[in-house]
């Protein structure tokens, strides 16, 4: 099982050679074994890599980050065809009942301000009370917004009435970058499974390629939103990007057992999947990290 995050963040050529990821920089060669390496992040414009690696990272179904020139993600690698059924997984994902879709979309918000709840109790905020109350009030497909609502709530409790999350400062920049690296790994999920990103549950964006990925991973921001607050970034720099790039490493609950996060995403994704597929809803399994 690949478990390993790996970063490359400084001038470096990058290739392969006998199953290994070859990292050759000024000082020094280190090889990593791709059957290891769920994730790769190149972290600098001044890296080069192989045609013949990225050939053989998109077969092992590694994801692959790159970063800008302010060493930011803004794009990842992504196979034209991530299973041998992909054609079959396509049709079915485009015979999805519009009733399922709302009703796994139900359970994804629940699930969202349910954690949300949890983290305000964690951190001892009273407006936990008021989540729970909108937690009761969810309807079908989220009618009333409850999502919206709770939201504003939950980020005022955890960082002051006056913060936004449009506004600029290092604590929304972490937390997107956070999103940024669990929707990732999201991504990766949904493209091995042989399911098209673009078409979600309920994120209909035309020009977001990630439609399905933005739907699954809801209930997992406040896993982010937990290590953001306890980082308290005063700048995204090197060392608070690998801190929240471990998180990929953490320890967490799922169908009773302890996994890495890296893999019970691929246990929840599938489940969404199955659920979406038959429409029990009993079929998911969240993520628990409480």
């Amino acid at each position: 099982m690949s478990w390993r995050v790996v970063i490359v963040s400084s001038n470096a050529k990058v290739d392969y050679k006998l199953d290994y990821l070859v990292v050759r920089t000024v000082d020094a060669v280190k090889r990593i074994h791709i059957s290891e390496i769920g994730v790769l992040i190149l972290e600098s414009t001044a890296i080069s890599m192989t045609s013949y690696l990225i050939c053989e990272l998109v077969k092992r179904k590694v994801k692959v980050i790159f970063c800008d020139h302010e060493r930011n993600p803004c794009a990842e690698l992504t196979p034209t065809c991530g299973s041998y059924d992909s054609s079959a997984k396509i049709r079915q994902q485009l015979k999805w009942s519009k009733g399922v879709k709302q009703g796994v979309w139900t359970e994804i918000i629940r699930e969202k301000i349910r954690r949300q709840r949890a983290h305000l109790c964690r951190r001892e905020r009273p407006q936990a009370e008021q989540l729970e109350k909108y937690l009761e009030q969810v309807k079908w497909n989220d009618a009333t917004n409850r999502e919206g609502h709770a939201a504003k709530v939950y980020f005022n409790a955890l960082f002051g009435l006056e913060f936004t999350r449009a506004s600029e400062d290092p604590r929304n920049a972490a937390l997107n970058y956070g999103y940024g690296l669990i929707l990732s790994a999201i991504n990766r999920e949904i493209s091995a499974a042989g399911y098209l990103n673009p078409i979600g549950i309920s994120h209909e964006n035309t020009f977001n390629p990630y439609n399905l990925g933005c739907d699954f991973i809801e209930p997992l921001r406040p896993l982010v939103d937990r290590a953001v607050i306890d980082l308290a970034p005063e700048q995204l720099g090197h060392e608070e990007k690998v801190y929240l790039v471990k998180l990929l490493n953490c320890e967490v609950q799922i169908d009773g057992k302890r996994q890495h996060l890296l893999y019970a995403i691929r246990l929840y994704c599938n489940s969404l999947f199955r659920a979406l597929q038959s429409g029990d809803l009993s079929e998911i399994k969240w993520i628990d990290y409480e």
